[in-house]
This record gives C-alpha cells, sequence and structure tokens, in this order.
C-alpha cells in the first residue's frame, strides 16, 4: 500500500475479532490485548482526529456452530452469540473510558439498561462530536455475521473504510492460508472479484459482497500487533481490497 501517505481516511469502522481480545487459557478476556486496542482507538480519536466506529465479535466466548453443535436450534445459538459481543463492546467500552475517551455503545438487540438502541442519525452525531461509537450484537438478525454487521455499519454511517482485523499472525490477504502454505503470497492490493472468485477469506461472502456492490474498501490487517491501527489506518501494513 505504498508509504500511506494517502490512506488517511477521515472515519472509518473497526472491526474487531472477539478471539483479538482474549480466549483459550487466559479466559474469554484478556486485559492487555483491551487495553491495547483501546490505545489505539483513542491515539486515532485525540491525535489524528479520526472518527472511529467499532464491530466487535463474539467468538472469543461463543460462536453459533458451539450451540448447533450441542443440540441447541441455529437461530437461538446465534442469538447467544449476538449477546457475546455485547460482553465483548461493555469491555471495551470500559477500557477506551479509562483513557479519557469519550464512547457509546449502541446495540441492535434492545437492552436499554446497558446500550443505546442502533439509531444511524445517532451515531453520526456522536462520530461528529469526537465519541467512540460502539456497534454491539450484530445486525440483530440470526444467520449474519459480524463481518457483514460491519460491512452494513459502515455504508450507514458513511465510512470511508472498513478496517477488518485479524489474529493468529495473520497479517493480510494471501494467495493461501499461511498457516498451512509457506509459500502464500501475501497481496498488497486485491480487487473485490478476485477475493470472491478465489475464495480468499477476507470475510465471509455476504460482507465482502456488500462491500463490493457499496464502493466501501477494506483493509486486513493483524490487529493483534501493538500499533497496526493506526498503521492500516495510515495504509503502512495490511492489504487494500477495492
Amino acid at each position: 500500500m505504498g508509504d500511506g501517505k494517502s490512506a488517511k481516511w477521515p472515519r472509518i469502522l473497526l472491526k474487531v475479532s472477539g478471539e483479538s481480545l482474549g480466549g483459550g487459557a487466559s479466559g474469554p478476556l484478556n486485559a492487555q490485548a483491551l487495553n491495547q486496542i483501546a490505545e489505539e482507538i483513542a491515539t486515532l480519536q485525540e491525535s489524528e482526529g479520526v472518527q472511529v466506529a467499532v464491530v466487535v465479535g463474539g467468538g472469543n466466548i461463543w460462536r453459533g456452530t458451539h450451540g448447533t453443535g450441542m443440540g441447541i436450534d441455529p437461530p437461538t445459538s446465534d442469538n447467544i452469540g449476538m449477546l457475546a459481543t455485547v460482553m465483548n463492546a461493555l469491555a471495551l467500552q470500559s477500557a477506551i473510558e479509562r483513557l479519557g475517551q469519550p464512547v457509546r455503545l449502541q446495540s441492535a438487540i434492545s437492552m436499554a439498561e446497558l446500550a443505546e438502541p442502533y439509531i444511524r442519525r445517532r451515531a453520526i452525531r456522536h462520530l461528529e462530536k469526537g465519541r467512540t461509537v460502539i456497534f454491539a450484537a450484530g445486525t440483530g438478525s440470526p444467520f449474519f455475521t459480524t463481518d457483514t454487521a460491519a460491512a452494513l455499519r459502515a455504508a450507514e454511517i458513511g465510512a470511508d473504510v472498513v478496517l477488518k482485523g485479524t489474529h493468529s499472525g495473520v497479517s493480510g490477504v494471501y494467495s493461501a492460508d499461511p498457516r498451512l502454505d509457506p509459500s502464500a503470497t501475501l497481496y498488497d492490493k486485491v480487487g473485490y472479484m478476485e477475493v470472491i472468485a478465489n475464495n480468499l477469506g477476507v470475510m465471509d461472502m455476504t460482507a465482502i459482497t456488500f462491500c463490493k456492490d457499496h464502493d466501501i474498501k477494506v483493509v486486513v490487517f493483524d490487529v493483534v500487533t501493538e500499533g497496526n491501527i493506526v498503521r492500516a489506518w495510515r495504509g503502512e501494513v495490511g492489504t487494500l481490497v477495492e
């Protein structure tokens, strides 16, 4: 993506996977990971003047496939997963607030005691006032991933780009899974149609097709590496999908 000097987007939608917030032996949430992501969000807003909206996943706590494997019907299992994203969003909200950055949490599922309802115009107004906006509970409907929620919210709020944070050391879009194929090539830039035709795994197909149809750029990068959220915004790391 070159030196990144032209890749400064004023309003972004950051997609944070649940797994990047913790999981495994350390428990569903990791304080260091939460604080790192919160600090980078605060840096973008306070130092660079970027308007930041965030969609969080819930895979560190629950995935829809967990429930279906136990005999829970898919819509119910997905609803549990949406609640997991709210738990992650509350934790991230707290971490950002500790840094003095104002935050508003909006949920696609009504829970008035914990979060505002998702209202598009209110979300945009929060961003214009310099507040981080965290979108929780995905789209509010089963069968849709938080990747799709990220694409949808980005279009609704007029975000310039989706910064899609990955985990497990994957630093962008590759010609094959780099964890299985050491010869896999990291792309600097790739087109929507190539992603779709070759099933490159940037996002689920519903999400990437939506981004293509609405001309929403996506930067895929490793969110776990410290400083990478800011670097991805500058265009210094990751793969640009357009």
